[in-house]
């Protein structure tokens, strides 16, 4: 069952932005214009008040250079229960995320619904998405060179640019998502 944003979840998520923004010296203006977001958009978001889509937080992530995960959990903390996060044509739920060996891992299990693809924005240098489908058929990867990949079967693309996630037929595309990012040095 997919779990909702509560008013806890939102505004949780929200101090992460909003600590993040303020390390790295960032106006509230200006971190909007880089992700693409609208200034009341990232204000809502940092007061917990609006509750983020997959494609929102994947811009302001890419543009602070922390994985999505550093958006959703606190570093050392108890895992929380973390709300699915939903986009155009996917829903995705983060199931575990650790740091080892400089890289920071991500592991969701993702959901593509039939109808509209999915662009995810791009995500910092050097980050790698990896995809195992369990059920369904995608077609996933960078825009402009996506592959298809069938139930069993697995694909990975550089997500250095935009990319996206598509269901080829009239069922949901079941599968697992890895994202390795390089943390910097």
């Amino acid at each position: 069952m997919a779990q909702g944003w509560s008013d806890g979840s939102a505004a949780e998520t929200g101090l992460r932005i909003r600590r993040l923004r303020s390390q790295r010296g960032l106006s509230l203006s200006e971190l909007a214009r880089r992700a693409g977001i609208g200034k009341a958009t990232l204000s809502g978001l940092e007061t917990g008040t609006r509750n983020p889509t997959a494609g929102t937080l994947y811009a302001i992530a890419g543009q602070l250079g922390v994985p999505l995960a550093a958006l959703l959990t606190t570093p050392g903390a108890a895992p929380p229960a973390v709300p699915d996060l939903h986009g155009d044509a996917i829903t995705a739920t983060l199931l575990e995320a650790f740091t080892d060996g400089g890289v920071s891992t991500e592991l969701y299990r993702l959901r593509i619904r039939p109808g509209p693809a999915q662009t995810s924005p791009a995500h910092g240098p050097g980050v790698v998405e990896y995809l195992t489908v369990f059920s369904g058929t995608a077609l996933v990867g960078p825009v402009g060179a996506p592959v298809v990949v069938r139930a069993g079967e697995h694909a990975s693309w550089l997500a250095e640019g935009p990319h996206t996630y598509a269901a080829l037929d009239e069922s949901v595309v079941e599968a697992g998502l890895l994202i390795r990012h390089p943390l910097a040095e």
